[in-house]
């Protein structure tokens, strides 16, 4: 039996350098940087001093905007949780409620529906929780009344769930930075195998926190040497001066349909989602494997019965780390052979830095827009190429490229492999 076809028709994006899809492509596109200097945390006791910020943004004068645009229940909801709720899940609200209004779909949600929500990420309220440790080491008294619900990575998933009155299946899933891409297999799952017709992949903010950041730092995992005091080229896949991956805010929520659901209702279609494989590279550490990564790109393939000739762009995991992103580009040439010479491969954390548990939904949003217009965004930073490097990474330069099918990398700590196969949808 055919499995069922599953497609993209609604997406949301929020990031420091766009809180909606256009302004996030075209500065894509335009080669801007996220990164600055951290204001919303404190780092003065800690090494790492740059990050991709959203601190500062306000999410009330967002949520204002969808007034009058959405039912009024669901912005009743939206406006009441989101004033109370802690930042990052106020942000995971309003983009899942961007998402159903691009997907068209908000005002269709019925009472008893059987829409499944599945959220990307684990310990994702750290600054919240962190602050809440100092509030009790002062004074345990103090300590948020809500702590033991809105510490919980739940109140995420939970909190999409009450605003948009879905019904369906309800979870979170965690795989470190290839999250993303293991919600997006759970979502497709649920179509494909528990016959829900419409699925959200919900991939919040990580709420990092100075001990998360301090971690991170020692582990010799994040920047922290060079670019202290010029944060907007700190991250630079592929570059000979790349020290380590720059940690980021960013959410994104993907809507997920069966297709016959989406045709029935007459909606805007984004793309169409192949497959979706993940597997573990069966060590804790954080060591990319290259055996790991090329064996789970072949069984992508395979499974969706694609030729990798007829892969046209891949959209890099390349976190701007030394042994990471040879790693990957060593797997690439390992499955895909001489058809290598003819792909073409991007770095989103150039500009956006690492958005960790929502890396590969975030990127994504950015691959399908690129793949819609025919036009990649630049890797930037690159000013001396690493001398491994001899694919073509759209070095410095957006470039025009027709893209039929692409392949979405994401690799997490404790060796945890996602990758997702994506097409443009022709009907």
């Amino acid at each position: 039996m055919s499995k069922k076809r599953v497609v993209v028709t609604g997406m949301a994006i929020n990031t420091p350098i766009g809180d909606n899809l256009e302004d996030f492509i075209e500065n894509l596109l335009a080669g801007k940087s996220a990164i600055t200097n951290w204001k919303s945390l404190e780092t003065d006791r800690i090494y790492a001093k740059v990050g991709g910020d959203m601190g500062d943004y306000d999410v009330q004068s967002k949520i204002e905007t969808y007034r009058n645009r959405i039912p009024e229940a669901v912005f009743n909801r939206l406006k009441k949780l989101g004033g109370k709720f802690p930042f990052a899940v106020a942000v995971t609200l309003q983009t899942a409620v961007e998402a159903f209004l691009d997907a068209g779909y908000i005002d269709q949600i019925k009472d008893g529906n059987n829409v499944a929500t599945v959220v990307a990420g684990h310990n994702l309220n750290q600054k919240y929780t962190f602050e809440n440790h100092d509030v009790f080491n002062d004074e345990p008294e103090f300590v948020d009344g809500l702590f033991a619900l809105y510490g919980l990575d739940t109140h995420h998933v939970g909190g999409v769930t009450d605003v948009l009155q879905l019904h369906g299946p309800a979870y979170t899933v965690g795989a470190a930075c290839a999250s993303g891409n293991v919600a997006l297999r759970c979502a497709v799952d649920e179509i494909q195998m528990h016959d829900v017709p419409v699925a959200a992949v919900v991939a919040p903010i990580l709420d990092f926190s100075p001990l998360d950041l301090q971690g991170m730092a020692i582990m010799g995992a994040i920047t922290y040497k060079s670019f202290n005091d010029n944060p907007s080229p700190a991250s630079r896949p592929y570059d000979t001066a790349r020290e380590g991956f720059v940690p980021s805010h960013g959410a994104a929520v993907l809507v997920l349909e069966v297709l016959e659901h989406a045709l029935a209702r007459g909606a805007k279609i984004y793309a169409e989602i192949l497959g979706v494989e993940s597997s573990s590279d069966g060590c804790h550490l954080p060591q990319p494997s290259q055996k790991g990564q090329s064996r789970l790109m072949k069984r992508l393939l395979d499974k969706c019965g694609v030729k990798p000739e007829e892969v046209d762009y891949i959209n890099a995991h390349a976190t701007s780390t030394p042994l990471g992103d040879l790693t990957e580009l060593r797997s690439i040439k390992e499955v895909f052979g001489e058809h290598t010479k003819k792909l073409k491969i991007n770095a989103p954390k150039s500009m956006l830095g690492h958005t960790c548990w929502s890396a590969a939904t975030v990127e994504t949003v950015a691959a399908i827009l690129q793949m819609n217009r025919g036009e990649l965004h630049p890797s930037i930073n690159i000013d001396n190429m690493d001398p491994e490097v001899d694919i073509d990474v759209c070095r410095n330069e957006r470039k025009k490229h027709d893209i039929n099918i692409f392949l979405k990398n994401s690799f997490g700590f404790g060796g945890l492999n996602s990758i997702s196969l994506i097409k443009k949808y022709k009907g």
